[in-house]
């Protein structure tokens, strides 16, 4: 009966919370992680453009994420998208333990050739 009380010496000793913003700021990491296993993909970040961003929504440990990046052009969207999902909820899953049950990924933009040349455009006074 005694090796039955220390089987898990864990249990009933408290609850660990993680705030939704570490696990936005896990699934940002592994955006950019996900990007960067992409062979056409030149870098997770473009250049030029912003770091991989997300918001998640915990409920009872299942998560839903939502990332926002920015891609080079050309690159396969698709096939990037894919990537960033894969990578997120595995990431998230393995690091936080939660269930993922959604990734939404949105592109905000494409950086072309010109654009990444071009001077950074702001409010012309």
């Amino acid at each position: 009966m005694a090796a039955e009380r220390f089987q898990d010496p864990v249990r009933g000793r408290g609850a660990t919370t993680i705030a939704d913003r570490v696990v936005a700021k896990i699934a940002a990491q592994a955006a950019g992680e996900g990007l960067a296993a992409v062979p056409q993909a030149q870098g997770a970040v473009p250049r030029g453009g912003a770091r991989p961003h997300a918001s998640v929504v915990v409920h009872r440990d299942v998560a839903r994420v939502a990332v926002s990046l920015e891609l080079d052009y050309p690159s396969d969207v698709g096939r990037s998208c894919g990537a960033v999902r894969g990578r997120v909820r595995a990431r998230v899953e393995e690091l936080v333990g939660m269930e993922v049950h959604e990734v939404t990924v949105h592109v905000e933009r494409l950086h072309s050739p010109l654009t990444r040349q071009a001077a950074p455009r702001g409010r012309l006074s």
